[in-house]
């Protein structure tokens, strides 16, 4: 399994509009608005780096609000 935090930048106001579409879908562990340069942090999870490369561009920035993502894959060193 590959884990990710995807932090998201919205449109002004669109935060937890953002954060409440993403909960709940396949592989997401948590999504929450957030203060500071990112509106939404998500914690998600995938098969494989290819899969969550899939999740982010065909389910995340498909939500409407979303400006940009920020991709950051969980290491363990």
């Amino acid at each position: 399994m590959v884990q990710a935090y995807i932090l998201i930048q919205t449109e002004v106001g669109k935060a937890a509009e953002v954060a409440s579409a993403i909960s709940g879908s396949t592989g997401i562990i948590s999504a929450e608005d957030v203060t500071g340069p990112y509106d939404v942090v998500v914690r998600a999870e995938a098969e494989n780096v290819d899969l969550l490369g899939k999740m982010v561009v065909a389910n995340i920035q498909e939500v409407e609000g979303i400006t940009r993502t920020l991709t950051c894959p969980v290491v363990h060193l």
